[in-house]
């Protein structure tokens, strides 16, 4: 038989590690999956175990290789897709962690950003400098903490000896042996250190939040001849061809490549992004601005609203108070409900991001009554995902990006058809859902693709994205303006607590 070339995604997550092989069609060939635990030492607390991720992705690499290979087709690169902010401080030496990743979720540094924000002087330069807010959920801070409390953390830095990135940098260290330092532009981008109109670090950043330059890798393109893998790994000898923040990833499996087209990502949070461009946008209400791509040296825009808390809220049902025995049993919940009798749950079981940025806001169920029943909860923590979806797009509308009509949607939760529909209702938009959901996954193999010259640009390679389901709105202007006011009611209170 004679063997087909593949490309193979690794998509590290923050729920689980994955490999995917997709055929040069951009067919799902094979996966293999690990579930990443998830650790909680303090309230407002997360972690991950950078070693649990690196034998991970041994595995599931080595995995769907195999696969691949026992389908008849030879693997040609691989790309790389990762959970964005999620830092991780190592030895240069050993390739070891020094502590456990402070994952993109964690608040322990919201009273150092409180702190610095004091200063309206120094929010204003963070933000023009790097187009989002002083805020826990970026790297910088994560990288300072580590520095400041890992035992000679500070002195090893200053000696050359340690080395810190987001995962997909660490995970290209690994894979090559050591020999590979870098972060592609959409990850840098989400650091809080990066010039995000240059594209390179910015000194002025690193001194403010205490990070030394030697310690931050090289910035690179989305696609490129980056390295291979090291001798005696799975994979040995292939190369890395692709590098890709999550939701950027998204957005290109999306085809979601030209200015004004919107998509959103509903995973463990909810991602949208409205691409602009060779135009940085800077958001006036609380969104974020983004690296989208950056492709032979050149930057591509998006305007970005960050929700914390969108898949969590049905893993807390299913895990947390037991209200469902699985995720898919969401959807048949929501049917059998009806209504909420206005019920609203506001999902802040890490803050609330954007447009609110609440690093200490907390979760709040309001509207409760003895006739409240199971279904009717697990139908306003769907609801909730929707409305704060809507609050995004209210906002991108106030920047000027004008009412978005069209929205493609991703992940786990796009699976979902009330979800969508109802996404569709509140949000007044048309929701379309691709074939093919694993659009992160996707996104990576087609950067890694563009790397090894399978496309020529992200125009080529995207060409055949197609259409699943597409939703219309069908709720009236009147029960969509008492809903979604009922919810801006809720917000408020949790706001308040």
């Amino acid at each position: 038989m004679t063997e087909k070339s593949c490309l193979i995604a690794i998509d590290q997550g923050t729920t689980s590690t994955r490999a995917l092989a997709f055929d040069t069609d951009l067919n799902e060939l094979a996966v293999a999956q690990i579930p990443l635990e998830q650790h909680f030492p303090q309230n407002g607390w997360v972690e991950h175990d950078a070693g649990e991720i690196w034998q991970a992705t041994l595995k599931v690499l080595g995995q769907v290789i195999d696969k691949a290979k026992a389908a008849g087709y030879a693997p040609l690169a691989i790309g790389i897709t990762n959970q964005r902010e999620t830092t991780v401080l190592w030895n240069r030496e050993s390739g070891e962690p020094l502590h456990k990743a402070i994952v993109w979720q964690d608040r322990r540094t919201a009273a150092a950003c409180a702190k610095l924000a004091e200063d309206k002087s120094v929010a204003k330069m963070v933000q023009e400098q790097t187009g989002l807010l002083l805020d826990p959920y970026f790297s910088a801070t994560k990288i300072a903490w580590l520095l400041d409390h890992v035992p000679g953390a500070r002195e090893k830095a200053a000696a050359g000896k340690l080395a810190a990135g987001t995962i997909e940098c660490y995970l290209a260290w690994r894979l090559t042996g050591g020999k590979l330092h870098v972060s592609d532009a959409t990850n840098a981008s989400r650091t809080m250190l990066m010039d995000i109109r240059g594209g390179e670090w910015s000194e002025e950043l690193c001194r403010l939040f205490g990070v030394p330059r030697q310690l931050l890798p090289e910035i690179v393109d989305n696609a490129g001849a980056f390295g291979s893998v090291a001798d005696g790994l799975p994979g040995a000898g292939l190369p890395i061809t692709g590098m890709i923040g999550d939701q950027q990833s998204a957005a290109v499996g999306q085809a979601c490549i030209a200015p004004g087209q919107v998509k959103s990502t509903y995973g463990t949070g909810c991602f949208l992004l409205q691409h602009t461009g060779d135009r940085m946008v800077l958001s006036q209400n609380r969104l974020l601005s983004t690296v989208a791509s950056r492709m032979k040296g050149k930057l591509a825009y998006a305007v970005e609203g960050s929700i914390f808390n969108a898949g969590t809220v049905i893993q807390w049902f299913r895990d947390g108070i037991g209200l469902i025995e699985n995720s898919a049993d969401s959807e048949a919940a929501a049917v059998r409900a009806g209504t909420t009798d206005g019920v609203y749950l506001v999902p802040a079981f890490t803050g609330l991001g954007a447009p609110h940025w609440a690093p200490d806001a907390r979760g709040l169920i309001s509207g409760l009554t003895r006739g409240t029943n199971a279904d009717q909860l697990v139908r306003a923590g769907l609801e909730s995902i929707a409305y704060q979806t809507n609050d995004l797009l209210t906002a991108l509308k106030a920047d000027g990006a004008g009412s978005a009509k069209q929205i493609r949607i991703d992940g786990g939760m796009a699976a979902n058809g009330w979800f969508a529909q109802f996404l569709a209702d509140i949000c007044d938009a048309t929701v379309d859902r691709p074939q093919i959901l694993e659009t992160t996954a996707l996104g990576a193999a087609i950067c890694a693709g563009i790397g090894a010259g399978v496309w020529p640009d992200l125009e080529a390679a995207t060409r055949n994205w197609t259409l699943d389901r597409r939703f219309e709105p069908a709720m009236d202007a009147g029960t969509r303006k008492k809903m979604t006011a009922g919810w801006d009611q809720a917000v408020s209170r949790c706001l308040l607590s």
